[in-house]
């Protein structure tokens, strides 16, 4: 969850600044910065979760080193 927080402010500010220099509205930045980060938080979240299920199902699979196959 702390990987997830930290991506999230540093999305927060790179957001904001984009939006800024783009339109030069401190308003626009600011609600850029504020939905489009937040709804891609949460995305990255979910993908995190699922690829760490991807990798245990991809362990399970495989056969322990040294284990012959008959």
């Amino acid at each position: 969850m702390t990987k997830t927080l930290t991506f999230a402010m540093m999305h927060f500010a790179v957001a904001f600044t984009v939006a800024y220099v783009m339109t030069g509205s401190v308003v626009v930045g600011g609600a850029v910065a504020l939905v489009e980060p937040a709804i891609n938080t949460v995305v990255f979240f979910f993908h995190e979760k699922i690829w760490a299920r991807v990798e245990v199902a991809r362990a399970a699979r495989a056969e322990p080193w040294g284990q012959l196959s008959l």
